[in-house]
């Protein structure tokens, strides 16, 4: 895309190298002008001093206090005006007001009282070249500092402008950081309605349906004529698991409505599960006819939330991946408490293994699940393996390292 004029030249002056070019051209300038009108020592000294010190008025402000300085300094050795000394010294007043290194009235006032000593040196300097010039008491003495009065003018003209300029930009930032902040409210305004008509989706689909087979499940075993204590049961089990669903439903459904900002009403909380209800998992796994064993190694540490979370739902991925895929099939759920702040979780069946054949769990899968448990894994630093078990079946292992901060890569499983 091509750039407008007036971008190409805001970036050169931009540009790191701006300062030190200007300032060489301006430094060349006062040697060929010095050299073309000799001055004396003072004046020679206070141009190329006052030249030189731009190349530095970027990279260190205050230098160009000496920049001025020098400028008058050389012009108070000269009753000549250079033009090198002229445009170093505008240069300066301009960077003092531009970066601001003192209040611009300070600026102004102390460019005033230097021009009012260059004025002084100068009148002294005229009345030893035998010009007429009138004592301070006499008529028309006050058109002696006509000098000074011009210089205060013009160093005030330049020190104001660099300060308009800082002024602007300071504008202009703050004008940028105010729209990145609507645009961000903006932002935040409109994922706050997703997550609302997300909230509206899952409360009229998949609140209604649950709904339904928790009320189902209950008219069942009044409704069906000839239920044997069993299957009453089995109608209770999938009512409780239908109603302990929707009570998770509505927890995510206030999260959803909950403003980021936390300005809405507290969403609907309650304690995550961890590994202690590891327990009550495995007994809901029996209860819906499935063969489960809970074996627990090592001495029972307190992990930090995540982590027990990110365990429990592993666990609670496995067992309904083994209902589903390998109904029937003895599970064992191993929790190993490692002394070197290292938990490892191992669920275990011995029913069809990948790659089994069309029976086997992976034929037709489509692998969520799976990729679900790696997310949980990575999540906590940790890596998490699925596949043929050692002794046959299906197994998943899950390292989650807690405490030490370390992270172990994930490993790719072949269930599907």
């Amino acid at each position: 895309m091509r750039t407008s004029p007036q971008q190409r030249l805001h970036d050169w002056l931009a540009a790191p190298a701006y300062p030190w070019i200007t300032g060489g051209a301006v430094t060349a300038g006062a040697v060929v002008e010095l050299i073309a009108i000799p001055g004396g020592v003072t004046t020679t000294v206070g141009a190329l001093v006052s030249a030189a010190s731009l190349m530095w008025r970027r990279s260190f402000p205050p230098v160009a206090m000496l920049t001025v300085a020098a400028g008058l300094i050389g012009f108070a050795g000269d009753v000549n005006l250079y033009v090198s000394i002229m445009v170093s010294g505008l240069t300066g007043c301009y960077s003092l007001g531009r970066n601001r290194v003192l209040h611009p009235a300070l600026t102004v006032a102390g460019g005033a009282l230097g021009a009012l000593c260059v004025n002084l040196v100068h009148i002294n300097t005229w009345s030893r070249m035998d010009l007429p010039v009138p004592a301070l008491w006499e008529r028309g003495s006050l058109s002696l500092f006509a000098e000074s009065f011009l210089l205060t003018v013009v160093v005030f003209g330049a020190v104001m402008m660099g300060d308009a300029v800082r002024s602007r930009e300071e504008t202009r930032i703050e004008r940028g950081l105010a729209q990145a902040k609507l645009i961000a409210m903006e932002r935040q305004q409109a994922a706050e309605a997703e997550r609302a008509a997300i909230a509206r989706e899952l409360h009229d689909i998949v609140s209604h349906s649950v709904s339904m087979i928790a009320v189902q499940a209950e008219s069942a075993t009044y409704t069906t004529p000839g239920l044997t204590p069993a299957a009453r049961d089995g109608f209770q089990q999938i009512a409780g698991t239908a109603r302990s669903s929707m009570a998770e439903l509505r927890r995510l459904l206030g999260v959803l409505r909950t403003p980021q900002d936390g300005t809405g009403p507290a969403a609907l909380t309650a304690p995550q599960p961890t590994l202690d209800h590891l327990a009550e998992l495995v007994e809901q796994h029996r209860a819906v006819g499935g063969t489960a064993e809970l074996r627990i190694t090592g001495e029972r540490v307190p992990l930090p939330a995540a982590w027990e979370l990110s365990a429990y739902r592993i666990a609670q991925e496995a067992l309904t991946n083994a209902r589903k895929h390998a109904p029937g099939a003895r599970t064992v759920v191993e929790v190993d408490y490692g002394a070197d702040r290292l938990l490892t979780l191992r669920v275990h069946d011995d029913g069809p293994g990948s790659g089994a054949g069309p029976g086997s769990r992976s034929a037709g899968g489509t692998g969520h699940g799976l990729t679900g448990m790696r997310e949980r894994a990575a999540l906590v630093g940790g890596r998490l393996s699925a596949g043929a078990g050692p002794d046959g079946g299906f197994l998943v292992e899950a390292e989650l390292p807690w405490g030490s901060g370390r992270a172990v890569g994930d490993e790719q499983g072949s269930r599907a």
